[in-house]
């Protein structure tokens, strides 16, 4: 079984706070085999990351700002236009041959899809039913059942904005080290799935930076 983190930010997300390098060597120190780098609307870290000298192994991949919440788009290197309606995101990203997950679906302040899409869980390949930035772990719990009553696979990430919390959301696969078979892997329900929260202090200062760019990218617009 593979240990693979699926959900990770770096510095070229606008609210990622460590670089490319410290992501793996974090990775790298906590044992596990891959993880997924997932900037917000670009592939340039997940680009950047694939020239990186790891062990570790590196998931191409983009978290899609789409008209109706985020997605994940794993196993691609091409950048899918933001603000598309979720089901055409969706589309465009299986065109392009990725594996498409709902991160945090059921959170109203992180853009969850699943609150404005009524079958956004039907759409996607696997649901993120532990994502490491919950205060209560409610929504986790029910992104968990919604991917049982549709049959998904579940995955964890971290959704890790600092190095520090690379590993906090695992997904154990049973696949050989290729991103191909990884991908597979998930797709047939190959995995489990173990982590632990963000400390709540850390949670809520990145909450708040992320509050304050919202409130003056809106200023200056």
């Amino acid at each position: 079984m593979l240990k693979c983190d699926l959900h990770i930010h770096t510095r070229y997300s606008r609210d990622g706070e460590s670089s490319v390098e410290a992501c793996l060597k974090r990775a790298e120190e906590r044992g596990l085999d891959a993880i997924a780098i997932t900037d917000h609307d670009t592939t340039e870290g997940a680009v950047y990351a694939l020239k990186c000298d790891s062990p570790v192994l590196v998931i191409p991949g983009i978290e899609i700002s789409t008209a109706d919440g985020h997605l994940i788009a794993l196993g691609i290197t091409e950048k899918i236009p933001e603000d598309l309606p979720f089901e055409e995101s969706v589309a465009r990203a299986h065109a392009a041959g990725a594996l498409c997950i709902i991160p945090h679906p059921y959170h109203k302040w992180r853009h969850g899809a699943a609150l404005k899409v009524k079958d956004a869980i039907s759409m996607v390949d696997a649901v993120e039913s532990f994502n490491s930035r919950y205060i209560t772990g409610a929504a986790n719990r029910k992104a968990a059942r919604r991917a049982a009553q549709f049959h998904k696979p579940c995955v964890a990430g971290s959704d890790a904005h600092n190095a520090r919390y690379v590993g906090y959301g695992i997904t154990a696969v049973d696949a050989p080290p290729e991103v191909p078979a990884i991908l597979a892997a998930i797709r047939d329900g190959k995995c489990s799935i173990h982590g632990r929260m963000t400390p709540l202090r850390t949670y809520t200062r990145q909450s708040m930076r992320g509050a304050k760019r919202r409130i003056s990218r809106r200023i200056h617009r």
